[in-house]
């Protein structure tokens, strides 16, 4: 599939130049980059377990604001 991104002009270089560098064409330097990326984002079991207790804990990015509010932790 052929497709269109905008990236910075900084990125484009280095990625042009490490293409040059490893013989490879600028295609097969984003599909590597994007798969390997994509690979990475795959659930892994650790993450997961604590997402799931964090979960159950009812855990929010707010909660260790509302413990030190309410007095009941000291930052």
């Amino acid at each position: 599939m052929k497709t269109a991104v905008s990236i910075p002009d900084d990125v484009f270089r280095d990625a042009d130049e490490t293409a040059t560098r490893l013989g490879w064409s600028r295609s097969q330097l984003y599909t590597r980059a994007i798969r390997d990326f994509l690979e990475g984002q795959e659930d892994d079991p650790v993450t997961a377990a604590l997402d799931a207790l964090a979960e159950d804990a009812a855990v929010t990015p707010n909660t260790g604001r509302a413990l030190i509010e309410s007095g009941a932790w000291e930052w």
